[in-house]
């Protein structure tokens, strides 16, 4: 293949040629990726000593990147899409979603405004909508799709700041005499992405509460009423509360009900992190996972997590568009259309000015596998969860370690008589040993000051023989360190 020219694009037939040798690579990786072994093995570095120290001088034909990329990048990468993947939540990328993100490459539009791309900002509304059904929330939700939850996260307080009438937007937080100190309030075991978010916006770390749980992990309403009413009392200023529905260490899910009554006592904003368990709700049994979300402000379930939707694709939901908006619409004259009031842009959202066609592939596995596909495919996973916690249960000297409510299983090896400081260091062994053989990937948590390890299920390709390549090899490897090897 010839250097490509020093002005105009590639010929189609080059990108003809080499586009259909990537979508057979990567129908060929997907159909076997349990052959990788699932954690990267390249030390630090290696990757970038591979690599040229400058760029090319004359461009370099596209035949030559895609064994690159075949010898030099897949190596450093570490297989979210392995179907023994059960270190975090599974971001599987599903075949219908990676069509459309191929689609979304080739169309690059961006739809900062409804008139840059029509089809942008109306399929994301028309698709947001149909998740919204499925997931069994009613009327009167708007819809936007952000990168991750820590910006749907950071999205819904900017709107809950806004929605105080404290006029932080114009006046900002500094030097303001008659500005009260403003507090978020969450579980002990809410994700960081609230931490980050309360930082950014200027309102101080100091002002997350976080509020002690239950035997369950749940966090507890009563404590959430004290803590605000003290609060209250001392002259701060509650602005929001952040139950979680599947918290990121076990899966616990905050009385939402609850929260939302005691939240509504202080004009609080409520904000659901549902990132992962939310689009749980599409199986009809377990639809009560967003029980009292409708009395909610705000919501946000993240598609790349278990919905087999391809990187990146988080939904914030709002009962209170305008809020939003307030926090963050601006116009400059380059800006303005002759459009109707009746259309949306979606820049007024957010900070990102630019947005991509997320929408077109969450729509296409939508549209795919449809709710009795989704259901069926998420319920699966839930039932394979509960066979491996049923290994755990019944085999001695394992222990599980929080409730299995949908598809994480916490457990620990626990040997007869050991204390917590060496069953700790037994288990990040084990842990350690599993990860460096590469047939299974896991991670681990502290419930309080336990050493606990994690298996996540999501992966769209995950079936039985995964999970008992699983127990085999943490027996295996807890077996090796107990006797001496």
């Amino acid at each position: 293949m010839s250097t490509p020219p020093l002005t105009g694009d590639l010929s189609p037939a080059e990108f003809r040629t080499a586009a259909h040798a990537a979508v057979e690579w990567i129908a060929e990786y997907l159909e076997s990726s349990g052959q990788y072994p699932v954690r990267s093995r390249v030390r630090p570095g290696d990757i970038r000593e591979a690599l040229p120290p400058s760029p090319p001088v004359r461009g370099e034909p596209l035949e030559a990147m895609l064994r690159d990329f075949i010898s030099t990048i897949v190596p450093g990468i570490t297989h979210w899409n392995h179907p023994a993947f059960f270190a975090y939540f599974a971001n599987s990328g599903a075949y219908p979603g990676i069509l459309g993100e191929l689609l979304a490459a080739g169309l690059n539009a961006n739809g900062m405004l409804w008139i840059t791309s029509p089809a942008v900002t109306e399929l994301e509304q028309v698709t947001l909508d149909w998740l919204r059904q499925l997931m069994g929330l009613g009327d009167g939700w708007f819809g936007e799709i952000t990168d991750t939850a820590s910006v749907s996260t950071f999205y819904a307080l900017a709107a809950a700041r806004e929605r105080t009438g404290l006029d932080v937007r114009s006046k900002g937080m500094a030097a303001r005499s008659d500005l009260p100190r403003l507090r978020v309030y969450c579980s002990e075991h809410a994700h960081s992405s609230i931490d980050k978010a309360v930082i950014a916006l200027g309102l101080g770390h100091d002002n997350l509460v976080k509020i002690a749980t239950d035997t369950q992990f749940r966090l507890r309403a009563d404590a959430l009423e004290a803590a605000l009413a003290a609060d209250v009392a001392a002259g701060y200023r509650p602005m929001a509360v952040v139950p979680c529905v599947g918290t990121t260490g076990m899966t616990s899910i905050d009385p939402v009900p609850e929260v939302v009554r005691t939240a509504r006592r202080f004009g609080c904003w409520v904000h659901v992190d549902a990132a992962y368990a939310g689009v749980a709700a599409i199986v009809p049994e377990l639809r009560y996972v967003l029980d009292g979300v409708d009395g909610a402000d705000s919501l946000v379930v993240n598609p790349h997590k278990w919905l087999f939707t391809p990187m990146d694709c988080s939904v914030l939901y709002t009962r209170d568009p305008q809020s939003l908006k307030q926090a963050f619409a601006l116009l400059p004259e380059y800006l303005v259309t002759a459009t109707t009031s009746e259309t949306v842009n979606l820049m007024d959202y957010g900070i990102q000015l630019g947005r991509r066609f997320r929408s077109l592939k969450l729509w296409m596995v939508l549209r795919a596998y449809g709710r009795d596909g989704l259901a069926e495919r998420i319920r699966h996973q839930c039932e394979l969860a509960r066979e491996f916690a049923g290994m755990v249960h019944f085999e001695g000297g394992w222990e599980l370690m929080a409730p299995v409510t949908l598809s994480l299983v916490c457990f620990r090896r626990v040997p007869p008589g050991a204390d917590e400081a060496a069953i700790a260091g037994l288990n990040a062994r084990i842990m350690e040993r599993v990860n460096a053989r590469g047939a299974v990937y896991l991670s681990h948590t502290k419930l309080g000051e336990q050493y606990t390890l994690r298996l996540a299920i999501g992966n769209i390709r995950t079936d039985r023989q995964h999970i008992a390549l699983a127990w085999r090899e943490l027996r295996a490897a807890a077996a090796e360190i107990e006797g001496g090897a």
